[in-house]
């Protein structure tokens, strides 16, 4: 069996041995293009200008909606109020946030809470630790600092606390250089508007006397790799003698890195017995729970109301490439598909913003050229690479450049493996294309999680499947519909559901 073929059954196996899911009653369709699409609509909804739908969302080759007779208008209506409902109603005050705090969100347009963010705070700021779990673009980064940093205040201006040279009080730890600068933003946000502290990143790839000597001078919040962090610590550079808190964000990620669970016990072993430690993710394994409660039986479990979902205001598109009934299938011709597919959707419906992942870096490469060759002059659209093949830098600028564009004349293209789904907070994205369907059913909740995010934000996620990969997609879409999680998740989940 070619090996092409070997990883599409080892994707359809990660997904299938999570537990019996209802297929749907829909027939597969095949067009003169040997490429068919299917579509799972969204709630109705009036486009504002320049949205995707604007764009002419819906318009390509044979679109077919995906019905299940289980679901009633009563549920659509359900899951479309509780859509409505991103933000608590509580405010930032009720929640016990200061006037100083308060300011500083309202300067950055911070209003409300999102529910995350509301059930949070609490125990974060009694110093419980926690596992902080909701979906992709709940609120989650801010749900941990608000807490964290309005009691670093408090303490501060009681005389309680200040950073000490090597010592952060806070200690982030993230899968990737590109989250470490997302959070890194976040903090230097909050303090420029009013709420003065410390943070810095260390991570490899940047400059290590930049690093060190903004350590020995003593920083708040310390964000860090695992490997970074190991070598600070091996080193003497980083002492956590005055840790207060750790988090762990995107903690199941992390649990893949293989310097985590070393970094993780250095850390148990060297910081206070008081340490706070929060273990923050979008997905949560049975297994990545079960080791986090073992170690940490104690643990209150945060859970939103939209963990493991997807955004109802998504909307999921098979994009069935397996060639018709008949033909010779190999992974050559499925890429010929998905490429025939992919072009297709440029050509039909273009937007500002779109987001392709593959599972390796030499299919990334693939699509790359695909697209170059489409528009040779580069008048029409922007390709950015965004995989582990690119020195760090070229990684950074490019997702600066994507994340920080306006809508012009071209469009821009991010073509990447997983990396890019980690816990990146993208906005006005139109467009998420699963080129290869992911190994890992939490990684296909964190690729379509990067666009519809937010409390309006919409989005089409195009999914391109092979063979077996189509009816399993349909139930996946299904489940996601329906608000079930893609896998087993902890008792903790059924009793707050």
């Amino acid at each position: 069996m070619a090996t092409g073929m070997r990883e599409d059954m080892k994707s359809s196996d990660a997904y299938a041995k999570h537990g019996e899911l209802q297929i749907l009653d829909n027939e597969i369709i095949q067009d003169e293009s040997q490429i068919s699409f299917r579509k799972r609509a969204g709630p109705k909804h009036s486009a504002p200008a320049g949205s995707s739908d604007s764009r002419g969302w819906g318009n390509v080759g044979h679109v077919h909606s995906l019905k299940s007779k289980s679901t009633t208008p009563l549920q659509m209506q359900k899951k479309s109020s509780a859509d409505n409902d991103f933000f608590s109603r509580e405010s930032f005050k009720d929640l016990g946030c200061g006037d100083f705090m308060v300011e500083s969100l309202k300067g950055q347009l911070f209003l409300r809470p999102s529910h995350i963010q509301a059930m949070a705070f609490t125990p974060v700021i009694e110093g419980k630790s926690c596992v902080i779990a909701d979906q992709s673009g709940s609120g989650k980064t801010l749900a941990y600092l608000i807490p964290i940093i309005q009691r670093l205040r408090l303490e501060e201006l009681e005389g309680l606390g200040k950073p000490l040279s090597k010592s952060p009080q806070v200690l982030i730890m993230v899968p990737t250089a590109e989250l470490a600068s997302q959070v890194l933003n976040n903090c230097r946000s909050i303090s420029k508007f009013g709420v003065p502290f410390r943070s810095m990143t260390a991570t490899g790839g940047f400059s290590q006397r930049t690093q060190l000597e903004n350590l020995e001078q003593g920083v708040d919040v310390l964000i860090v790799t695992p490997g970074r962090f190991m070598f600070l610590v091996k080193e003497g550079f980083l002492q956590l003698t005055s840790l207060k808190c750790v988090v762990l964000d995107e903690v199941d990620i992390l649990f893949n890195d293989e310097d985590f669970e070393v970094a993780l016990n250095s850390l148990m072993n060297s910081s206070p017995v008081a340490t706070q430690y929060l273990f923050v993710t979008a997905t949560l394994p049975v297994d990545v729970y079960n080791k986090l409660i073992e170690v940490f039986p104690d643990c209150e479990v945060v859970m939103g109301p939209g963990m493991h979902r997807t955004s109802i205001r998504l909307e999921e598109v098979l994009v069935d490439c397996s060639g018709e009934v008949g033909t010779d299938r190999t992974p050559e011709t499925a890429f010929l598909n998905k490429k025939s597919a992919l072009l297709q959707i440029m050509e039909q419906s273009p937007v500002s913003k779109t987001i392709v992942f593959c599972n390796k870096i030499e299919t990334c490469r693939k699509v790359e050229n695909v697209l170059k060759r489409f528009d040779r002059k580069g008048t029409n659209i922007r390709v950015l690479p965004f995989h582990a093949a690119l020195a760090k830098e070229s990684r950074l600028e490019n997702m600066k450049e994507f994340m920080n564009s306006f809508p012009g004349e071209n469009s821009l293209f991010l073509v990447c493996t997983d990396r890019a789904s980690r816990g990146i907070d993208f906005t006005g994205v139109d467009h998420v294309i699963l080129f290869d369907f992911p190994r890992d059913p939490s990684e296909y909740v964190r690729r379509v999680g990067r666009t519809a995010r937010g409390a309006t934000g919409r989005g089409k996620a195009f999914i391109f499947v092979v063979g077996k990969q189509v009816s399993l997609a349909q139930r996946i879409i299904e489940r996601n519909r329906k608000g079930h999680p893609l896998h087993d998740v902890p008792s903790a989940y059924e009793l707050m559901s």
